[in-house]
């Protein structure tokens, strides 16, 4: 269930990344509103309840569908040869995709913790977790 809803998610966020590419193009819109327009807009779409995923193969799914969006942003081709590092640093992002997916799966976890005991995710945690320990 995980692939397919990693790859609807990138699907849609590739649909706004294309229909935002005059914005994109723009040479008066500054690269950090642009930045902002990308986290807001394309990445808060592409990470919709990433919490509850099951994360292995994905992550390079998401680190090559960000990428891609973010040299689009830059107007940077792979022919350009530039590194995947130099141009996060370029548009001054803190963090790429899957740090921003690791620390929304910890806050996730952390408010699951919090939870009273009879609720489900938190009943589900524990069952899952005592079901791997005992395995």
């Amino acid at each position: 269930m995980t692939d397919r809803d990693v790859d609807r998610r990138i699907g849609l966020t590739a649909g706004i990344v294309r229909n935002l590419h005059s914005i994109w193009k723009a040479k008066d819109i500054s690269k950090s509103t642009k930045n902002f327009l990308y986290q807001s807009m394309v990445q808060s779409i592409a990470l919709y309840n990433s919490e509850t995923w099951t994360i292995k193969d994905q992550k390079r799914k998401l680190k090559t569908f960000e990428m891609a969006a973010l040299r689009k942003i830059c107007g940077i081709t792979r022919r350009d040869r530039r590194r995947n590092v130099d141009i996060l640093k370029e548009l001054q992002m803190e963090k790429d995709i899957n740090e921003v997916l690791l620390t929304r799966r910890l806050t996730y976890f952390g408010h699951v913790t919090r939870m009273e005991k009879d609720r489900y995710p938190n009943i589900l945690m524990h069952v899952y977790t005592h079901t791997w320990r005992t395995t």
